[in-house]
């Protein structure tokens, strides 16, 4: 499984999905070496690499937690990215429980 953390510079919420991604490994019995961080500065990199705002996962090369209606062609940005913790609440990552689901998901397709 190949996992990357697509981040602007100095993105603050960059450290915290990969804290939360280690420990989801982690609670997951899984090694926590081999994630590709990658920096990105500009838009054509954004839309390259899949990047929807900053911080990204990609789980091979697919982001888990894309908006299901946004569909393909998305648009790409290098802007804050913001996501939903169960209670509805905001929050600059997934939560642990939500990336050990997304790991999960991924293992099974």
């Amino acid at each position: 499984m190949e996992l990357t953390i697509l981040a602007v510079p100095d993105c603050p919420n960059a450290p915290l999905l990969r804290g939360r991604l280690d420990e989801a490994l982690a609670g997951l019995g899984r090694p926590v070496e081999g994630i590709r961080e990658v920096l990105v500065t500009d838009g054509e990199r954004a839309e390259e690499l899949g990047m929807c705002g900053s911080p990204t996962l990609l789980i091979d090369g697919v982001d888990p937690f894309a908006d299901p209606f946004a569909g393909p062609g998305r648009p790409a940005g290098l802007s804050c990215r913001l996501f939903r913790d169960a209670s509805g609440a905001l929050c600059g990552a997934p939560t642990v429980d939500q990336l050990r689901g997304a790991l999960r998901a991924a293992e099974q397709q």
